[in-house]
């Protein structure tokens, strides 16, 4: 079969132009014999969930220097590894590390099952997540069909049905392509030709290696591909956000509900995040100042507008909800990027000590 030759030819540019990363044993060394280490790719993967490998790299030093073992992590205090995991976004997936880790560690003994359909068992891996860790970490022939690889596939097939309905077509195609031997990097191959030839924009057609098989290059469609659905306009939320510091220094703070966005976070107290103004909703009876800015993020469905609320608190105030950080506890670097945001800008009109 001609998928059959395209993956040799993968497999043999992959050889010469394997990305090095921390999580990652290159071909030259998985033919010496090294075997990837399950935890490391569970948690890489997990990691780059809407997220790029760029932003990764700290973040996977830091909690394999911290954490180098499943059960290291499964032991972890949970406001520890949701701090590290501050700044990454998408906090229901470090919720889902904690729980995974220990499911492994409670009822696999602290080994990861090696099958696709043992992995998607355990909380947080999905069907992407499984293939990539049951192909990369074990071997297995499974199809790893993540962004780079739909572009890869719609491509070199020239199909032009939209995503998200042409998912199911990708995902055969990406099945057809996958070897039984070497899976594993075939699938970390096919990622990295998405990731650095065959790019969104400007893909570098003439040093491909699969650049004489593509029917959209041939068809002159490539930079098309894939198509998209086109996407909604995103709604904007409105809310509040009250930045309170007490005489001796503490910031008050609350965690927020497991459910939900931020969930488990640390945060600045805000009131709900609705289309229309919300009520004031003050954490604590205080003299309440505007200063006049707001915080503005987005997260997957929706733009934030947050307008600040500030207070110098006294030192006996009781908050009505919430507690008070210590200065020598808190740590800005522990809060989700929408409370740094809120905290930066807030922060500097309080009078210093």
């Amino acid at each position: 079969m001609r998928e059959t030759a395209r993956a040799a030819e993968l497999l043999d540019w992959y050889d010469r132009n394997a990305r090095q990363m921390p999580w990652r044993v290159g071909p030259a060394a998985r033919q010496a014999g090294q075997r990837p280490d399950p935890y490391r790719v569970w948690l890489s993967e997990i990691m780059l969930q809407q997220t790029t490998v760029a932003a990764v790299r700290a973040y996977f030093t830091r909690f394999t220097t911290l954490w180098p073992t499943v059960a290291d992590l499964a032991a972890a205090p949970d406001d520890r590894v949701m701090g590290e995991w501050a700044g990454l976004g998408y906090y229901a997936r470090a919720r889902n590390l904690l729980k995974c880790a220990r499911v492994v560690v409670a009822d696999h003994a602290g080994q990861f099952p090696d099958t696709r359909d043992g992995l998607i068992a355990l909380p947080g891996i999905g069907p992407y997540t499984a293939a990539a860790i049951a192909a990369i970490a074990f071997d297995r022939a499974e199809a790893v069909l993540d962004g780079n690889v739909e572009r890869v596939m719609a491509r070199i097939h020239d199909l032009h049905t939209p995503l998200p309905t042409a998912k199911p077509a990708l995902s055969a195609l990406a099945a057809a392509h996958t070897p039984p031997g070497r899976p594993g990097d075939y699938a970390q191959a096919v990622m990295d030709l998405g990731a650095t030839i065959c790019t969104p924009r400007n893909p570098a057609c003439g040093i491909c290696p699969w650049m004489a098989d593509c029917a959209a290059r041939h068809a002159g469609t490539a930079t098309q591909l894939p198509r998209k659905t086109p996407k909604k306009p995103k709604p904007v939320r409105q809310g509040l956000v009250y930045l309170g510091r007490r005489t001796d220094g503490a910031w008050l703070l609350e965690r927020r509900p497991d459910r939900g966005l931020l969930g488990g976070m640390l945060a600045f107290p805000s009131t709900d995040w609705r289309e229309t103004t919300p009520d004031p909703d003050p954490p604590a009876v205080a003299r309440w100042r505007d200063p006049g800015a707001e915080v503005r993020h987005t997260f997957t469905h929706f733009h934030l507008r947050l307008s600040l609320r500030l207070a110098d608190l006294p030192a006996d105030c009781t908050p009505q909800r919430g507690f008070f950080a210590a200065p020598a506890d808190f740590r800005p670097a522990d809060l989700p990027t929408l409370m740094r945001k809120a905290f930066d800008l807030g922060q500097p009109t309080f009078v210093q000590d």
